[in-house]
C-alpha cells in the first residue's frame, strides 16, 4: 500500500484518500498509526476516511495521525456528532478548521 502511495504521487496525484477497511464503520477512531506513516511517506495531502465516532476520533488523527483532513457520514447524519461542536473543539486544539 504505502508504495502505491508513493506511485500515485509520482503520477502527479493531488491527494490521497486513505479509508481504513479495518476501522470503517466501528466508530472507535481512524487508523492513526498506518495515516502517521503514510502522511511521513507523501508531500501530498491525506484524508482521514473510516472509523470517526466521536469528537476527540478528529483531533486525534490530525495530532497523531498528521492528516491533513478527514471525513466522516454516519456521525453527521445522525447528529451523534454536531458540527459546529467538532469545530469548537478543533479550534481548542489549535486546529485549522473552514468556516
Amino acid at each position: 500500500m504505502f508504495d502505491w502511495a508513493k506511485e500515485v504521487e509520482r503520477r502527479g496525484a493531488g491527494e490521497i484518500l486513505f479509508t481504513s477497511i479495518d476501522n470503517d464503520g466501528t466508530k472507535s477512531g481512524f487508523a492513526n498509526e498506518a495515516l502517521a506513516k503514510l502522511t511521513a511517506l507523501v508531500n501530498i495531502p491525506i484524508i482521514a476516511s473510516g472509523g470517526a465516532g466521536t469528537v476527540q476520533h478528529f483531533v486525534d488523527t490530525f495530532v497523531k495521525g498528521k492528516s491533513d483532513a478527514a471525513l466522516a457520514a454516519s456521525v453527521f447524519h445522525f447528529g451523534e456528532i454536531l458540527i459546529p461542536k467538532l469545530k469548537q473543539e478543533l479550534k481548542n486544539n489549535m486546529i485549522q478548521v473552514r468556516l
